[in-house]
């Protein structure tokens, strides 16, 4: 019996990590890894492979500085680098999720339309079934209901094996590396690491470990619960990549929206794996419309030194409450707007996303080495090396992006 107390202890702990890792895989990032590919095939797994051993490192970074600190990122970054780096790190949020925010309700309209049932309806109802279960929740049930949701997930490996690639070519695509200056696959290559490595995954696995109350004794559990979600997470994007890839790109079938690649799929690959996608969709764009204003919500107050908490009532927390209202009413307003474009939010999202990435990526590198702030918990050297690479790939990566956009504009190409 103690044992099997001390091992439910143990996955108590679990949580965090894997939550916000699965919120990146949301209805922009399920139509980013669709588009992916559906218009390159396998060329891009290569990628997809780097970017999960960093995205692995920089989450595991944001969980040790919230046990060990006990704070969140934006109350971390206000105290040890001042208002003006804050501010501008919190407008650089607020901007890629309010955009982000919209696909979130976007995927749910376009998944349960998929299945008969209007947004007119489905968006007010997941909207305020989100917000009951927030408000009137407490922080150990909401992480129970997201770590549900995230069961959905499975529906994109089975879609996967349901298609049956050419497995030969997926491994050699993911050791040969490929590149382009096209600006279309360069703006594409930006989109897939803003979906991969999104900010407020960053965000919410801080806050979210904090409020938890986990310690620095029992850390080693939120590492692995770290690494599992990325590792899970990352798994999820190359099932969809190669899901596309084997169907959509051998037949010419160009997609815009996750929805539209789970219609395509269904002449393809059969009924049943068109369905299966489209559930996948739902599952993911439920739980980034929670985690992503949660995230928002916890930044915006702690950056403000404001209460906040899931555990926290109304008027214990009103400002964090009342931040995570008003973006969920806002998100889901804005998708009920007939004619709207919602193509060009979910893609454009992702391209903001990879845009601010260096922003929040260097705040936590930059806290989690500090050994003033952690002590014997601060990284090596070889971790820190992972970590500012990261950074600076990013970077480079969105400048090119941007120049090679503009010269193209101009009537110059590159290559």
């Amino acid at each position: 019996m103690g044992r099997l107390r001390r091992w439910t202890f143990y996955l108590g702990l679990l949580g965090p990590g894997f939550i916000a890792a699965i919120a990146g895989n949301d209805a922009g990032g399920i139509a980013t890894y669709s588009v992916v590919g559906a218009t390159y095939g396998y060329r891009l797994l290569w990628a997809l492979l780097l970017m999960t051993f960093s995205l692995a490192v920089v989450q595991e970074m944001s969980a040790r500085l919230g046990a060990v600190t006990g704070q969140g990122l934006a109350e971390l970054v206000r105290e040890q680098f001042g208002l003006r780096w804050t501010a501008f790190s919190v407008l650089a949020l607020l901007v890629a999720n309010g955009a982000t925010l919209v696909s979130e309700f976007a995927g749910i309209a376009a998944a349960l339309e998929l299945l008969g049932v209007s947004r007119y309806l489905s968006v007010p109802l997941s909207a305020a079934a989100l917000w009951m279960l927030v408000v009137w929740g407490s922080y150990p049930r909401v992480e129970r209901v997201f770590l549900g949701m995230g069961l959905l997930f499975l529906a994109y490996p089975i879609t996967m094996f349901l298609v049956g690639p050419d497995w030969g070519a997926v491994g050699q695509a993911l050791v040969s590396p490929s590149i382009s200056l096209d600006p279309a696959f360069l703006v594409l290559l930006v989109a897939m690491t803003g979906t991969t490595i999104t900010p407020y995954m960053q965000i919410y696995v801080q806050s979210a470990t904090a409020e938890k109350g986990v310690d620095p004794e029992h850390y080693g559990w939120e590492r692995a619960d770290a690494y599992l979600g990325v590792l899970f997470s990352n798994t999820i994007a190359f099932a969809i990549i190669v899901t596309t890839a084997a169907t959509l790109f051998p037949a010419g079938v160009r997609v815009e929206t996750a929805d539209a690649a789970a219609v395509a799929l269904a002449p393809l690959a059969g009924p049943l794996a068109g369905l299966v996608f489209a559930l996948g969709l739902l599952g993911a764009s439920l739980l980034a419309a929670g985690v992503l204003p949660l995230a928002t919500s916890y930044a915006v107050s702690e950056a403000l030194g404001f209460e906040r908490g899931v555990s926290r009532t109304f008027r214990e927390a009103p400002a964090f409450m009342g931040i995570f209202t008003g973006l969920l009413v806002l998100g889901a307003a804005i998708v009920l707007v007939p004619g709207l474009p919602l193509f060009s939010l979910l893609i454009v999202a992702q391209i903001v996303n990879g845009l601010l990435l260096p922003v929040v990526l260097s705040s936590v590198v930059r806290l989690a080495g500090s050994r003033e702030l952690l002590g014997e918990y601060a990284h090596g050297r070889l971790y820190g090396a992972v970590g500012w690479a990261t950074v600076v790939a990013v970077s480079l990566l969105s400048l090119v992006m941007v120049g090679t956009v503009l010269l193209g504009a101009l009537g110059i190409e590159l290559g």
